[in-house]
Order: structure tokens, then sequence, then C-alpha cells
């Protein structure tokens, strides 16, 4: 088994109208993300070619259609969205993703939520061949 190797990706902003209030669907707000592919490079490496990995500009891309797409509650959903992208290139064997959402209706001073979760591939289950 190949060594698992790391992309990281932190920061990216992208406005969105993600929340359980009407105000935040409707006035929308900053999302800032950060992911961590967990995959082996060294085909990259050796190859030196990006078709060989996972290419963080386009993945950051899909990301942030996610954010700025259809509207949803929680930003626990939000990251489950954002963790499916990022698993749907078959050589990310798993992904961490956090959803900062600084600007969150707390009526409280506070520097940030955020949510963080970990998945990974589960293997396709086997074919049922019973008849």
């Amino acid at each position: 088994m190949e060594p698992l190797d790391e992309i990281v990706l932190t920061g990216l902003t992208v406005f969105g109208r993600h929340g359980v209030f009407e105000h935040e669907r409707q006035d929308g707000q900053e999302f800032t993300i950060d992911l961590r592919l967990r995959l082996s490079l060294a085909r990259a490496a050796a190859s030196d070619d990006v078709v060989d990995t996972v290419h963080y500009g386009e993945l950051a891309e899909k990301v942030a259609a996610v954010v700025s797409g259809e509207p949803v509650n929680l930003i626990e959903t939000l990251a489950e969205r954002i963790a499916a992208v990022g698993l749907d290139d078959p050589r990310v064997q798993d992904i961490t993703v956090t959803v900062h959402k600084p600007h969150a209706p707390i009526p409280l001073d506070f520097a940030d939520v955020a949510v963080t979760l970990h998945r990974r591939r589960t293997p396709d289950a086997p074919e049922d061949t019973t008849a």
C-alpha cells in the first residue's frame, strides 16, 4: 500500500446563503473552507504531470460552486456536500473539511464558528449476484 500524502487548501472564502434564519438566506455571508485530502502523490511526483494529481484549482472551483449554490440550513450539511466533491476523485482516500462561519448570528463577541468533519472512501458494496 502506498503512503498517504496530503494536499491542503485553506482559507477558500466564498459568499453563500446558508443558515436557519431567513436573513441569512436573504443577505448571505462569507464562508471560509479548509480542505485536507489524503492520497498518494508518488505518481504525480514521478511524472511531474498535473493529470496525475488532484488539480487543486479545479477542486477549489467545484467547492466554491457548492458553497455559492443551493442553500442549506446547517454548515454540517454544507461540509458533507463539500466532502463528497473531494471524494469524487477516486485517488482521494479521505478528506477533512472545515467550514468556518465567522459571521454566524450569535449575539456575543466571538472570532469564529466552525464545523470539521472527516470522511473516508468506503469500498463499493459487492454486487448482488443472487437471482
